[in-house]
């Protein structure tokens, strides 16, 4: 079964939200619509409540870019997508497309995740991958990597993502804010949403572990 069957069963089990994006179904004789959450009540409105529309996926990339203050968007998880716009689609391969480009391979992982085959990576293998200048992340603390991910994960630092990765495979997450957010913005149910899933650790993530290294060998130095 194809992954926009797969989203057009979810939508029809009553699923429409994912991550900032509502998605309507059946406005204004389009099949599907997807606008930023905080413009829902809109686009059912005459001329689509005076949203700037966009017939079809192809700008979906751009307007997921910048954020309203023009800052690049350097991860798609942020929760900083702007306002003001409604995408018009004319069928579920289109709202698939438009959707990847805004939160890529969102719709993918959730429903390898619900059918058990979602393969995660622990940050450990994560950062011995890593070459270059980013090879001196690998020698980041354990409790150095779990401060991390509360300074810069979840909600609270715009990253709308659940986070599924552990440090390594007999080493959690310590619970915290961060940890325990569910991928949801907003007071959603999680049957009204698909949420967004992080499998494994970002490249933001990594360059900021690159970072807390260098300063953790530092430190170490000047003890020394």
């Amino acid at each position: 079964m194809s992954l926009a069957i797969q989203l057009r069963d979810l939508l029809r089990s009553g699923i429409h939200r994912i991550g900032e994006l509502e998605i309507l179904t059946d406005i204004h004789g389009f099949p599907h619509v997807i606008c930023h959450m905080a413009d829902a009540a809109h686009p059912t409105e005459p001329d689509f409540g005076g949203l700037q529309v966009h017939a079809g996926p192809a700008d979906a990339r751009d307007l997921s870019t910048y954020a309203e203050d023009g800052t690049y968007r350097f991860t798609k998880g942020q929760t900083n997508l702007k306002r003001g716009w409604v995408m018009a689609l004319a069928n579920e391969k289109d709202l698939l497309l438009a959707l990847d480009q805004i939160y890529p391979a969102c719709v993918g992982l959730f429903i390898a995740q619900q059918g058990g085959i979602l393969e995660i990576e622990t940050l450990r293998d994560k950062l011995n991958r890593q070459t270059g200048m980013y090879r001196f992340a690998r020698s980041i603390s354990d409790a150095g990597a779990q401060k991390l991910v509360q300074e810069i994960c979840g909600p609270a630092h715009q990253c709308a993502k659940k986070i599924l990765w552990r440090l390594d495979a007999n080493t959690p997450l310590d619970d915290s804010e961060a940890s325990r957010f569910n991928g949801i913005p907003g007071d959603l149910p999680a049957s009204e949403a698909i949420p967004l899933l992080c499998r494994e650790a970002c490249n933001h993530f990594v360059a900021e572990c690159r970072k807390a290294a260098k300063a953790e060998f530092e430190a170490k130095a000047a003890g020394a």
